[in-house]
């Protein structure tokens, strides 16, 4: 991890870059895949899980019976783990749901709008060397509280063709409709076309790295929605004097064992604190399991130091991170500055594994600086609202002849009279 002292404003953006594919390749890559998906289905989707899985499947979903039964295969301690974080994402998410409000808008003009919930949702879970299945309740919890008539469920299996227990248990719990053990591209390749195996869905959910958020990106010209274009996970540390060195590493740590190209980010306005930090990393890094995965996104990562606390938050402003922690004594007086981040954890004890898992809110977070446009998942998310509008006789005579000139000044003549022949019937 490169340590920087006091860098030049004008060098900030260069000290922002994220490691990335090169993209026309990538997408090229992904366009062959839907091609060939979209005409061969099934035969397509297992062919490419077996040149980047290296599994051979003969049927894609997993059985109602293999659902239940992975009851058996998920520890006691693990499953209560997972129930008490379902019950808590259940009651931040239940709290987003929306009363009807009926506004008059003129006298006799009523309008007002409703929720109505996406009928088919795809939900992506990465599995691979860190099966996900805290991102099954993140997608599935919402998934089900908005109504979602069809919750189909994509993860990458294993070299057997076997999925983690604990993602088939959570997928149970919440009731998810159908699970595939199709990963990648190919998988929301099947989502987006749909096969005879896989439905098709309207919008697809879920995290996953570069090849994933390229495929969920080329989903959009099929006209199939996704949530956002969430790629390598990141988080950004602001510390100051009060923050604890150990837990600081820990943080940074936690996200760098996501993947090589993950990116961590450590701003600070003490140098002190900034070099018991990456002593601790040394110190931390070297009992992970995941260790030569962390040393890899750190090659990415950076401590900065700079002037003030003030000029911290400008900085991560700009950066517009995934995770944002707030390691500092005041951090109740800088929230209102957070512009730009997908989730903020604020003191030493608000670890980002918290949101990750089971504080409630939601881990699945804008990346690579597209917090500056996109919100997490909610239940928002899972839903779209109609408007609607009721015109009395009284409402028509009231807005009608504003509609008239305005109709008439765009050239519109036919809107126009849609106005005028109601207010003749009304005389």
């Amino acid at each position: 991890m490169k340590k920087i002292l006091n860098p030049n404003k004008k060098d900030w953006a260069k000290l922002m870059q994220r490691s990335a594919v090169e993209q026309e390749d990538l997408f090229t890559l992904v366009n062959q895949i839907f091609a060939e998906i979209k005409k061969d289905g099934d035969k397509a989707v297992k062919k490419y899980s077996h040149f980047f899985d290296k599994v051979d499947l003969e049927k894609l979903e997993v059985g109602e019976k293999q659902l239940k039964e992975s009851i058996k295969n998920v520890p006691k301690d693990l499953q209560n783990a997972i129930k008490l974080a379902k019950n808590n994402i259940e009651k931040f998410h239940a709290a987003q749901q929306e009363k009807k409000q009926i506004i008059e808008t003129s006298k006799g003009v009523k309008c007002w709008r409703e929720s109505r919930a996406i009928e088919k949702v795809g939900i992506y879970i990465p599995g691979g060397s860190a099966p996900l299945f805290s991102t099954v309740l993140m997608l599935g919890v919402p998934a089900k509280l908005a109504g979602c008539k069809e919750i189909v469920l994509c993860t990458p299996p294993d070299k057997n063709g076997n999925i983690n227990p604990a993602i088939l248990f959570a997928a149970n719990l919440i009731g998810v409709t159908k699970v595939f053990a199709v990963g990648g591209i190919q998988g929301i390749g099947a989502l987006t076309f749909g096969t005879k195996s896989i439905p098709k869905v309207d919008k697809i959910f879920g995290p996953g790295n570069q090849y994933v958020t390229a495929a969920k990106q080329v989903a959009l010209n099929f006209s199939v929605a996704i949530d956002m274009p969430a790629g390598p996970s990141e988080v950004l540390v602001i510390a100051d004097d009060s923050a604890n060195s150990e837990f600081v590493a820990a943080d940074l740590l936690s996200q760098a064992e996501h993947g090589a190209d993950s990116q961590v980010i450590l701003l600070s306005d003490n140098e002190k604190i900034v070099e018991q930090t990456l002593q601790e990393i040394k110190k931390q890094v070297k009992v992970l399991p995941r260790k030569d995965i962390a040393e890899n996104a750190l090659k990415n990562s950076k401590a900065i130091i700079l002037k003030n606390i003030d000029e911290c938050v400008q900085f991560s402003n700009e950066y517009a991170p995934e995770h944002l922690i707030l390691a500092v004594k005041k951090y109740s007086s800088y929230t209102k500055n957070i512009i730009n981040a997908g989730s903020v954890f604020l003191g030493n004890y608000s670890c980002e594994s918290a949101g990750d898992y089971a504080s409630g809110t939601n881990h699945t977070l804008p990346t690579n600086g597209y917090s500056r446009n996109y919100s997490g998942v909610s239940l928002g998310s899972f839903v779209k609202k109609i408007t609607f509008q009721e015109l009395t006789k009284e409402g028509i005579q009231n807005i009608g002849p504003a509609i008239e000139l305005m109709a008439e000044a765009e050239q519109l003549i036919a809107h126009k009279n849609a106005v005028t022949v109601r207010l003749k019937n009304i005389k």
